[in-house]
């Protein structure tokens, strides 16, 4: 899209402007007596095409979409991590724009956590003690807190006695991170639908991501071990084979410069390993396959849903 063409986004920067902001949008939008639908689009910064699909798909939904931009201090266990992780708001402004968003919402840490690190914080529970959660321990109380307070702050008024529709949007790249929102959103009732949008990947497979950027050229060849790995499981599950997943560690093992955290094949709700299907039995039904790697200095994650023919 042409510069110049490229609609204006309003930004946002305390709590106290937002809602009037959401409210002002939202009332703009309305048509008819019906109560217009508000999408949210939580993230980090540092945009890429994947964040590009999220505001899309809200955007298609909804009549007006927020996006969040605020690096969460919560979900970082390293210090350094939290310090390199890159800050480009005026970029990020020009994607969410021509993608359509509305409104962004870009805090700082003292305007989300006045006074210090919150004294209370959402615990994550037990799906959150495996796979990341285990080698990033803290890291989905931090991401609950977070985003708790974001469904909150963004959480449209009524109309005509009529609630507005609210959605919130997130990549299904972070599986585990969905399901555990997902469950938080039910368990706690937030008035809010989780949609989850497809991971979307590099032509040769890699999926994108924030930390894409750190990989050297050969770290980044490398990396392309694990959507082969994923591929493979998928392509014997849609064939209606055993998966035998211990092939597929076993390609990612053979890449020096990869080293592998964990490879399964889970419940897509549960994230429980579902073994009975995977090594001597066709695989029948559905799953999801999940990976975690460290290439060169960066930690990488993936998933591939699986289903039989």
């Amino acid at each position: 899209m042409p510069a110049e063409s490229v609609p204006a986004i309003e930004i946002v920067r305390t709590r106290a402007e937002l809602q009037p902001a959401i409210a002002r949008h939202l009332a703009a939008k309305r048509r008819g007596p019906g109560a217009p639908a508000l999408g949210l689009v939580p993230t980090m910064g540092a945009l890429h095409a994947g964040h590009r699909a999220l505001a899309e798909a809200a955007v298609a939904q909804n009549d007006v979409v927020v996006a969040s931009v605020f690096v969460n201090p919560l979900q970082f266990g390293d210090a350094t991590d939290l310090e390199r992780y890159p800050r480009t708001l005026d970029a990020d402004a020009a994607l969410l724009a021509e993608a359509g968003v509305d409104l962004v919402f870009a805090p700082d840490v003292e305007e989300m956590y006045p006074g210090g690190e919150p004294e209370v914080r959402v615990a994550a529970g037990p799906l959150a003690q495996k796979w990341e959660g285990a080698s990033r321990p803290g890291h989905f109380d931090g991401v609950c807190t977070v985003v708790s307070k974001l469904l909150h702050l963004a959480m449209p008024g009524g109309f005509d006695g009529a609630r507005a529709a609210y959605r919130a949007y997130f990549g299904q790249k972070d599986a585990q991170q969905v399901a555990v929102v997902r469950r938080m959103v039910q368990d706690l009732d937030f008035p809010v639908e989780i949609v989850a949008v497809p991971i979307v990947r590099d032509p040769d497979g890699l999926a994108l991501s924030s930390r894409n950027r750190f990989l050297s050229g050969q770290e980044r060849d490398a990396a392309l071990v694990l959507s082969r790995a994923l591929g493979l499981l998928e392509d014997r599950a849609r064939a209606h084979e055993p998966l035998n997943p211990d092939d597929a560690e076993a390609l990612i093992r053979s890449q020096p410069l990869v080293e592998l955290d964990y490879l399964d094949v889970v419940d897509t709700d549960t994230l429980e390993p579902l073994a009975f299907a995977c090594r001597e039995t066709p695989f029948t039904g559905e799953a999801l396959a999940i990976v975690a790697a460290a290439v060169g200095p960066v930690r990488l994650i993936d998933n591939m849903p699986l289903r039989a023919r």
